[in-house]
């Protein structure tokens, strides 16, 4: 071991962490051993060392001991590494003369031989010994925090944490890409399973969301680029262009029925393509921003000429312009902006998107037109839909008389989504119920599992029961419209093998819905490197901890709500979304975040200035001086992953906590254990 300046004096202290640990590795054994290593001054073994009684000890014996590093052997530094630093502190050392070995992720929940497993935690225990001899005092650095606040997406999850923290009285950016905020919620009609009105809970909370002096909304707009770190982020956003003056609007809606095109014409993206809708149009009544948008690619305005630019179509008598009058809010000139903003933390609530049921093609969707999503189904029913609330059929057929409704349509299949989507079930049967209501119709219900874990959710399933729906355990083998017998004449007919009557069975239907699940919204990987974010498999974004940081993510300011860390229903996404909200509240109120001191620097002299580090950089945390020819490192924006370190040809660049000297004594030690 290299000599020191001081005499090193290190204790040592091994964790049985109950039995995670202590069931494989012989701990009295591990804390005996290390005491025989040149520079352990004690060594000790505890049941629990993140308990308050393991800290007292470490900071007793720093005190009484006089120890100058300490080295904790337990579990995962992810956890319990600001536990045992905070000790160290404690004691009156530097924090980060203190270091940790992991025993139990990386030993004994591996291992099944438990002289094999003592052995390693032997060798991993000699290797922090031999490293934390070289450790450096370093110090936090701290940065202060912008107390505005970026949401990206208005759907239910962003509405209420940008609420939530408007509400304390910080400023909010809240971004939409669609024309109004609301998102998936704004478009059902009831919510299981109180089956209260889903516009009368939501359209009172976009009113107040368009109206509270603390938040922005930036609807029909989307983040194109992030720079910056935590606490001072630089967002860049494009504003498309509605061809509507927002500060002249007074949502009067004038020019809509005044537009040429007298009948409404072209599919209606807000009502999933059930209705039609003209050039110049707003999504639905209660939508917020109470602002009409124009459609570019419909309103003969935009028509284009030979060159391919822009012409005015002699058949747009420009009638809008006219029913607009002295409000002069219509203004087609209007082209795409881009914007800045200023903020410290941003929530990410982009939320989901629906399978597309054409994925399944043995259910028909696109080849029968009375094969459904429920997605169109919460439409057709809902007061303000294509057809005020009445059921009506594509084929022209007034109402079902029978409902077929196929449950795990995108989910639970290794062939589309391995996942459950955890709220068909619950929506399935809330459509079973709705449908019967408008109907009378029989319906059934295709289901692998009902699953029903929610607060009232088993009540709504027995409700179900009692109405007389039909509930048949089996997954759907194909719709089809072959019939074999005349009351299958003019039918869809699904087939399908009950699992508990033990047969396949076929069944006629008037309307079959399909219970499609959730997904990632298509441009997730998108979003998740704009914002320096991780994925699961799956696609949607990853929080920090599953249990203990389930809004946090790895970048530090920026959280996610709602169902883009994952499927979920309404309460569980305002529940998170008031968590991510609290977590900003908190950075704010602080008003500081303190930064790990494990970053990189370059030494000036031995940079070459071949820039070969720059465009390696996750975080963009490499500049490079003209002047000097140097690169040159801004330790707010380095969050010390080392890629920079590892790359540099001529070894230019170091990393606090990772140094040659450390990392080599930490080899050493691993190999030195026979």
């Amino acid at each position: 071991m290299a000599k020191q300046e001081q005499e090193v004096r290190i204790g040592f202290y091994v964790c049985h962490c109950g039995t995670n640990i202590a069931a494989m590795v012989d701990c009295p054994e591990v804390a005996q051993f290390v005491g025989t290593l040149p520079g352990v001054v004690l060594s000790k073994d505890y049941k629990y060392m993140c308990s308050d009684p393991g800290q007292e000890l470490i900071q007793q014996d720093i005190r009484e001991h006089r120890l100058n590093r300490v080295v904790v052997a337990s579990c995962s530094p992810l956890l319990h590494e600001p536990t045992f630093r905070s000790a160290t502190e404690k004691g009156g050392l530097n924090q980060f003369y203190f270091h940790m070995v992991n025993i139990r992720e990386h030993d004994s929940w591996v291992h099944t031989d438990r002289a094999e497993a003592t052995s390693k935690a032997k060798a991993l225990a000699q290797a922090a010994v031999h490293r934390v001899a070289h450790h450096k005092p370093l110090e936090t650095k701290r940065v202060s925090i912008n107390p505005t606040t970026l949401v990206v997406g208005a759907g239910i999850a962003g509405i209420h944490a940008a609420m939530t923290i408007a509400n304390s009285g910080k400023k909010v950016i809240l971004v939409e890409r669609e024309p109004t905020i609301g998102g998936h919620m704004a478009k059902f009609d009831k919510t299981f399973p109180t089956l209260d009105c889903a516009a009368c809970i939501l359209t009172p909370k976009m009113s107040d969301v368009g109206s509270h002096e603390n938040i922005q909304v930036l609807s029909y707009s989307e983040v194109t680029k992030v720079d910056g770190f935590v606490g001072n982020y630089t967002v860049t956003v494009k504003r498309k262009p509605r061809y509507i003056d927002e500060e002249a609007c007074i949502g009067c809606q004038d020019c809509i029925p005044a537009c040429v095109f007298k009948q409404p014409k072209f599919a209606d993206e807000f009502n999933e393509g059930l209705g039609k809708r003209r050039p110049v149009y707003i999504p639905f009544p209660q939508a917020t921003p109470q602002i009409v948008a124009i459609d570019p690619n419909t309103c003969l305005n935009f028509k284009k000429g030979e060159d391919g630019g822009r012409v005015v179509s002699d058949k747009c008598k420009k009638t809008c312009v006219e029913a607009c009058g002295d409000k002069n809010a219509i203004d087609f000139t209007q082209v795409e902006r881009i914007e800045e903003y200023e903020v410290g933390s941003v929530i990410v609530a982009t939320g989901f998107q629906t399978f597309d049921a054409r994925r399944a093609p043995a259910y028909g969707y696109g080849r029968f037109p009375n094969v459904y999503t429920s997605l169109e189904i919460e439409r057709l029913v809902n007061a303000s839909g294509p057809t005020g609330g009445h059921v009506v059929m594509r084929d022209g057929k007034s109402e079902p008389r029978s409902v077929g409704i196929i449950h795990c349509v995108g989910s639970r299949d290794k062939k589309t989504n391995v996942w459950c989507s955890r709220v068909c079930c619950m929506y399935s049967m809330k459509l079973a119920h709705l449908l019967k209501e408008h109907t009378g119709a029989e319906i059934y219900n295709f289901y692998i599992d009902v699953r029903t874990p929610g607060k009232g959710y088993e009540e709504f399933y027995n409700k179900l029961l009692d109405e007389g729906v039909h509930f048949i355990r089996g997954r759907v083998g194909e719709v089809t419209d072959w019939a074999m017998t005349p009351d299958e004449e003019g039918k869809l007919v699904i087939r399908v093998e009950d699992t508990l009557a033990g047969y396949v069975r076929r069944i006629p239907v008037d309307m079959v819905v399909l219970a499609t699940g959730l997904e990632p919204q298509q441009d997730a990987q998108d979003v998740r490197r704009m914002f320096n974010m991780s994925c699961g498999s799956e696609g949607f974004f990853l929080e920090r901890h599953p249990k203990l940081a389930p809004v946090n993510t790895f970048n530090d300011g920026i959280y996610i709500a709602g169902a883009c860390q994952g499927p979920k229903d309404i309460p569980d996404t305002v529940a998170q979304a008031g968590a991510a909200a609290a977590e900003v509240l908190a950075l704010i109120d602080k008003g500081f975040v303190e930064q790990e001191p494990n970053t990189a620097f370059i030494l000036e002299d031995e940079c070459s200035g071949c820039k070969s580090c720059i465009p390696l950089c996750p975080y963009t945390a490499i500049l490079f001086d003209e002047g000097k020819g140097r690169a040159y490192i801004n330790e707010a924006l380095c969050k010390g992953c080392g890629t920079c370190v590892g790359s540099c040809p001529s070894g230019s660049i170091v990393q606090n906590l990772f140094d040659d000297e450390e990392i080599f004594s930490e080899i050493e030690g691993v190999l030195a254990y026979e």
